[in-house]
């Protein structure tokens, strides 16, 4: 998706939404976090909360590490062979 600052710079959004509260966890994928710090300074994570009739919305400009406190929380699981 194509997006643009009011003066002609690209900026690259990344919404994550949510039907509560803006203080609600969510999920962020390796790439994500990957192409935010390789791409900070185009970068905006957009936050869409209590999503319904009358959502509300943020956004965080730049690498999701400096704007966001991460925790691990999901591992990837490969059976051995043998």
């Amino acid at each position: 998706m194509l997006s643009f600052e009011e003066s002609g710079k690209e900026r690259l959004p990344e919404v994550k939404t949510t039907k509560s509260r803006a203080e609600t966890p969510f999920f962020v994928s390796r790439n994500e976090l990957q192409l935010s710090q390789e791409q900070a300074e185009v970068f905006h994570l957009i936050r869409v909360f209590t999503f319904g009739p009358a959502p509300r919305w943020y956004h965080l400009p730049g690498s999701i590490d400096t704007t966001c406190e991460l925790q691990e929380s999901t591992f990837l699981a490969v059976p051995k062979a043998g």
